[in-house]
């Protein structure tokens, strides 16, 4: 990815309150789709406080070429087929906007009848998501969990040299604001000899990046992990909401079920990946000892630039902290770059077998925690398995959630000489289980 123009750190905008926007200052300009009171879905951006509604700057014959073929693909406020159409279509669009909205554009008295408020508008998922893997990429967080359960063998034996995943449900998955509802299952206490059903007592949040697809690969037609990188449309903000006790009792012989399939959150902004360019960084050095990626998985560009450094944090607040005028609390806070095997990797391995990715399509990272114990991005991890609990800043003690907490994750892009960037918020409440 190349650092341009759309990146320069002076660069202000003609939308008030978009420069020095935590989230969306003019350098970021993400997609995704909303709709305002009982309007129609709409393609648009964020900008500042505001969306900028792509299908009126269509109309408005603000947008020409490429960018129009893009914005015109995501025809019915569905960025499918935008995604479909790979970088040059995105980059032309986010170059054309880019120019749109700086404070010099000649077309600037054009756009405010363009925006809306974002506090106005609702938003949506951006793409339709066929499907949902979700990968353990997370060195950390595997470790964690697996010192739990095998003190003296943390990593299987696999987890260094293949990217590990599971097939999750597409069908539950939801934009950030979006409540999740405890849910029942089956789970083994250890105190009985046999199963029970109810609602989960040991629910959990994962802190991930969910990846998005875009021009996607033939049944049959692997994607070479030079080319992998071609293959992304953006990133979001993912919570891969687990059940912790119904996941102990079924996950073996063949994984994760019930305990993830009944929820995930994602943030509803797509940060391109022309807009990360700045915080691309090198793949951490594999530990001596460690082996090296099969030649499959090993691009000498991947791993010069393929890893990202994004500051993560975990928030949340409970029903107590509200009602005392207390804000959410900071339970943990770590980094993307703790991830093993980088987002090509993941891709390339996953169309190994010849499996085909579809635009739209969703990866989850897995947890990306941190090396210490307030860079976990579990509360299984940060609790160790329930047996400590964590205080917070209402006096209150959490092992798992409880109902009526709200769980709120954070991402942004931060270094010296460039505009800190975000994701926006991937936030839920926990709903009692019906």
């Amino acid at each position: 990815m190349t650092i341009d123009h759309t990146h320069d750190p002076a660069a202000r905008s003609c939308v008030p309150g978009a420069d020095g926007h935590p989230d969306f200052p003019v350098q970021n300009l993400p997609l995704g789709v909303f709709s305002v009171g009982d309007g129609a879905r709409r393609p648009g951006v964020a900008i500042g406080d505001h969306l900028l509604d792509l299908a009126a700057a269509l109309a408005a014959g603000l947008l020409t070429g490429e960018a129009a073929r893009a914005v015109a693909a995501a025809e019915g406020g569905d960025l499918t087929g935008l995604l479909a159409l790979g970088a040059g279509p995105r980059r032309a669009l986010r170059a054309q906007l880019f120019a749109l909205l700086s404070a010099d554009s000649p077309d600037r008295d054009r756009v405010p009848p363009l925006l809306h408020e974002a506090a106005s508008g609702t938003l949506h998922l951006p793409a339709r998501i066929g499907d949902y893997t979700d990968f353990f990429v997370g060195i950390h967080h595997a470790t964690n969990t697996g010192r739990q359960f095998r003190p003296d063998q943390p990593l299987l034996p696999n987890y260094k040299h293949v990217p590990v995943g599971y097939h999750g449900r597409a069908s539950s998955i939801r934009p950030s604001g979006v409540p999740v509802r405890r849910p029942h299952g089956q789970a083994k206490p250890p105190h009985r000899d046999e199963p029970v059903f109810g609602p989960s007592r040991r629910l959990d949040y994962e802190l991930e990046l969910g990846v998005w697809i875009g021009p996607g690969n033939d049944l049959g037609a692997p994607v070479p992990i030079g080319d992998a990188a071609d293959r992304i449309a953006g990133f979001c903000l993912l919570n891969d909401w687990s059940a912790r006790d119904i996941q102990g009792w079924e996950y073996q012989p063949l994984g994760p079920f019930l305990a993830k399939s009944f929820a995930t959150t994602i943030s509803p902004w797509i940060v391109t990946p022309e807009a990360l360019a700045p915080f691309r960084i090198p793949q951490a050095k594999r530990p001596a000892g460690d082996p090296d990626p099969l030649p499959y998985l090993l691009d000498p560009a991947d791993q010069a630039g393929g890893a990202l450094d994004l500051d993560l944090e975990i928030l949340l607040s409970t029903r107590a902290s509200r009602e005392a005028g207390l804000g959410p609390h900071r339970v943990a806070r770590s980094n993307a770059r703790h991830m093993y095997w980088t987002v090509a990797q993941m891709v390339a391995h996953h169309t190994s077998g010849g499996c085909n990715l579809r635009p739209g399509d969703l990866l989850g990272t897995g947890t990306l925690s941190g090396p210490d114990l307030d860079s976990c991005g579990s509360l299984l991890e940060t609790s160790q398995g329930g047996k400590v609990p964590i205080r917070l800043e209402s006096g209150e003690e959490r092992r798992f959630l409880e109902d009526g907490d709200e769980v709120t994750l954070v991402a942004r892009g931060r270094r010296e000489g460039f505009a800190t960037i975000g994701f926006g918020a991937c936030r839920a409440m926990v709903l009692p289980a019906s």
